[in-house]
């Protein structure tokens, strides 16, 4: 009412009453937002829509332990509950997203050598072409496909029997009737590659043989993924040092078939890859995704790359452009040296004020830069909750509350 019942006066001059209220905090509070955690300065709710961005392809970075993981997977977690017209796919080179995906009821796609799981290389939906010719974007693939094979560029007279090997192989498909069609996979596209006659097809088919008919044929079967499963991840764990370039172009390919179908159908498609500099040291991979980046936005997607390798990031040229061109950034803790990266990297954007936040931060805690604004957050969450344990990935603490639980109810001993 405005009745003052304390007798107590103090004079409180402008500096030291800013001390207790910040007259100039920035905020993000979308509607229709998702949760990132709180501000530290206001203690408000940090509620942020991607979508709103200009750009709103993003990057976790920060250093092993840091949450990135954790961090991703409560974003994946609110898509998930929120957006009935969007789907997720995740592309984990160290399965550290199986758990949540199975909580979710997504499809688990294990990319080894021994899986029952297959991807097949030559096929091609009725979006695949994207509005261009799809036999031209085929034999584009199965050209980086055959290089990365190799292990080296291919000759001009290769690039080009490979081109007409392709193009054989898909009229051929065109020309036969609907009811007797049949989708091809490698080893239709090997047969048409021996039959040619020049001399400079020797040396792509022995390079071809092991993946076709040897110990490394996973990519020369039918699919058996559930493609439409709204969660897919892609564990590349276990694929092996031979198989891992290839597997991750077979992979790349078959999302970018996914995120054009979905686009095609109004759908969202939020595409998340974990260990990101590991797709970046690959050639092929590298040069095919990055312009799937750069295509995801116009399709509909948003596009988000976690590592922790936050100083290889920032110098290496074709990362720095996807950084710089992504408008949602999640720093947290970084190591020695990356902070000093950062601000350099984020000329005016971000200050030596803000380094105190991602400087030894605790787990889950950092700085979030969305568009021009940049908030220090806390995302941490309650440790004794079923949340927390299926988005934790540290074996310690992991292992630690199982004996806990195991002492809990006497089977200790």
């Amino acid at each position: 009412f405005g009745v003052r019942k304390i007798d107590t006066l103090r004079t409180l001059t402008t500096e030291s009453l800013a001390v207790f209220m910040p007259f100039r905090v920035q905020e993000i509070r979308e509607t229709n937002g998702i949760y990132y955690g709180q501000n530290v300065i206001s203690k408000n709710m940090i509620i942020a829509d991607r979508k709103k961005l200009l750009n709103g392809n993003s990057f976790i970075l920060g250093v092993s332990g840091s949450g990135k993981s954790f961090t991703a997977k409560q974003e994946i977690s609110s898509i998930m509950l929120k957006e009935k017209d969007a789907d997720i796919i995740i592309i984990d080179p160290e399965n550290e997203f199986a758990g949540l995906v199975k909580e979710l009821g997504g499809e688990l796609v294990e990319i080894s050598s021994t899986s029952k799981n297959h991807i097949n290389a030559m096929d091609m939906n009725k979006y695949y072409g994207d509005n261009s010719n799809p036999i031209v974007l085929k034999s584009e693939f199965v050209l980086s496909l055959c290089e990365q094979l190799m292990g080296k560029a291919l000759e001009p007279q290769q690039r080009s029997i490979i081109d007409r090997c392709i193009k054989i192989l898909y009229e051929r498909i065109l020309t036969t009737p609907v009811n007797e069609r049949t989708v091809p996979i490698m080893s239709d596209f090997y047969t048409i590659l021996k039959d040619q006659t020049d001399k400079e097809v020797h040396d792509i088919v022995l390079a071809l043989e092991v993946f076709i008919t040897g110990s490394m044929n996973i990519f020369n079967h039918q699919n058996n993924v559930d493609i439409d499963n709204r969660v897919q991840v892609y564990g590349l764990r276990d694929i092996g040092d031979d198989l891992e370039s290839v597997g991750m172009l077979i992979t790349l390919s078959y999302i970018r078939q996914k995120i054009i179908k979905n686009s095609a159908e109004g759908r969202c498609t939020w595409l998340y890859i974990d260990e990101f500099h590991t797709l970046m040291d690959k050639k092929y991979s590298r040069k095919y995704f990055i312009s799937l980046y750069k295509k995801v936005r116009k399709l509909g997607g948003l596009c988000t790359g976690i590592t922790q390798n936050v100083s290889d990031t920032v110098f290496d040229k074709d990362t720095a452009k996807l950084l710089s061109n992504s408008e949602y950034t999640m720093f947290l803790r970084m190591g020695p040296g990356d902070a000093d990266v950062i601000i350099d990297a984020f000329d005016g954007k971000l200050t030596e004020a803000h380094l105190k936040y991602i400087d030894n931060a605790a787990p889950g805690t950092g700085l979030i830069r969305f568009g021009n604004i940049v908030i220090p957050m806390d995302n941490r969450i309650d440790k004794d909750n079923i949340i927390y344990d299926i988005f934790n990935t540290n074996f310690q603490e992991k292992a630690a509350l199982r004996m806990a639980q195991r002492e809990k109810e006497g089977n200790v001993g």
